[in-house]
C-alpha cells in the first residue's frame, strides 16, 4: 500500500503552473498567436466538475444584462403567458359588476315604457341602480318629513320574493332572485319622481291621487315589459303587470299618506 500511495503522489505531482506557461509564451515570439488562442479557449471552457446548462452551451448569444438585472426577452415572457397580461384584464368596475352604459340603457328603458327592452341587458343581476333608487326614494320621503327607510327595504324584499315565486311558476326558463330585484328596483324610478313631488306640494287630494295612479301604471308597465322581454313571455304582460301594480301601489301609499 505504501508503494501504491507513493506512485499515486508521484503521478499527480507536477511543477507545471500557468505562470510558467505565460512566461513561455512571452519568451517565444513565434508562438505568440498560438498561446493567445490557447488562453482564449481555456477561459471559455468551464472548470471541470461544474454544471453548465445545455442552453448556455448551445446558444451563441452573449449575456447583455447587468448585475442582479436579467436581460429582457419578450419571447420568454410570451412563452409563459405574461405578455400583454394587464391589457387583457377587464376594468375594475366591470369586475365589480358596475357597467355605467348598461345602467343608463336600463334607466332609459324604464323612463320610456314604449321603447322595446333588450332582454340580454335586462337579464343581468345588476343591483347598483336599484340600490341608488331605493336610497333616493327614502331620501325624498325624508325630505317630506317621513322616515320610511325600513318600510322601503322591507316591502322591496318581500315583493322580490313574491314576484320571484310567481315568475318561476309562469315562465318556462325560470328567473333568478338577482334579476327580479334588478328589474323591480329600476322600475322604482318613477316612484322617486312621485316622492319628489310630495316635497313640493301635498298629494292628499284629487290631483295627487291621479298622479299616483299614473305613476303606478308607469312602473307596472315598465316592469311587465322588461319581464316579458327577458323571459320570453309574449302575451302575458297583463298577467305580470297586475302583481307589479299591487307592489308599486304600496310604495304609492307610503308616498301619499
Amino acid at each position: 500500500m505504501s508503494n501504491f500511495e507513493q506512485f499515486h503522489f508521484d503521478f499527480y505531482q507536477s511543477n507545471y503552473t500557468i505562470d510558467d506557461q505565460e512566461e513561455g509564451c512571452n519568451s517565444s515570439g513565434s508562438d505568440k498567436n498560438l498561446c493567445e488562442s490557447r488562453k482564449s479557449q481555456t477561459e471559455k471552457q468551464p472548470p471541470a466538475g461544474a454544471f453548465v446548462p445545455p442552453d448556455m452551451l448551445l446558444s451563441p448569444q452573449s449575456y447583455t444584462g447587468q448585475i442582479l438585472q436579467p436581460a429582457y426577452s419578450p419571447d420568454t415572457l410570451s412563452q409563459f403567458g405574461y405578455a400583454d397580461g394587464f391589457a387583457e384584464e377587464p376594468p375594475l368596475l366591470e369586475e365589480l359588476g358596475i357597467n355605467f352604459e348598461h345602467i343608463w340603457q336600463k334607466t332609459l328603458t324604464v323612463l320610456n315604457p314604449m321603447k322595446p327592452a333588450d332582454g340580454s341587458i335586462m337579464n343581468e343581476t345588476d343591483l347598483t341602480g336599484p340600490m341608488v333608487f331605493c336610497l333616493a326614494l327614502g331620501a325624498t320621503l325624508l325630505m317630506a318629513g317621513k322616515v320610511h327607510f325600513g318600510y322601503v327595504y322591507g316591502m322591496s324584499a318581500i315583493g322580490c320574493l313574491a314576484m320571484h315565486a310567481l315568475l318561476n311558476l309562469m315562465s318556462v326558463s325560470g328567473v333568478s332572485h338577482g334579476c327580479v330585484a334588478s328589474v323591480l328596483g329600476y322600475c322604482l324610478l318613477p316612484m322617486v319622481i312621485l316622492s319628489s313631488s310630495a316635497v313640493v306640494f301635498s298629494l292628499q287630494g284629487i290631483p295627487g291621487t291621479v298622479l299616483a295612479l299614473f305613476i303606478i301604471g308607469w312602473c307596472s308597465l315598465s316592469a311587465s315589459k322588461i319581464f316579458t322581454s327577458a323571459l320570453a313571455m309574449e302575451g302575458q304582460q297583463l298577467l305580470i303587470a297586475y302583481p307589479c301594480a299591487l307592489l308599486y301601489g304600496l310604495f304609492a301609499l307610503l308616498t301619499v299618506f
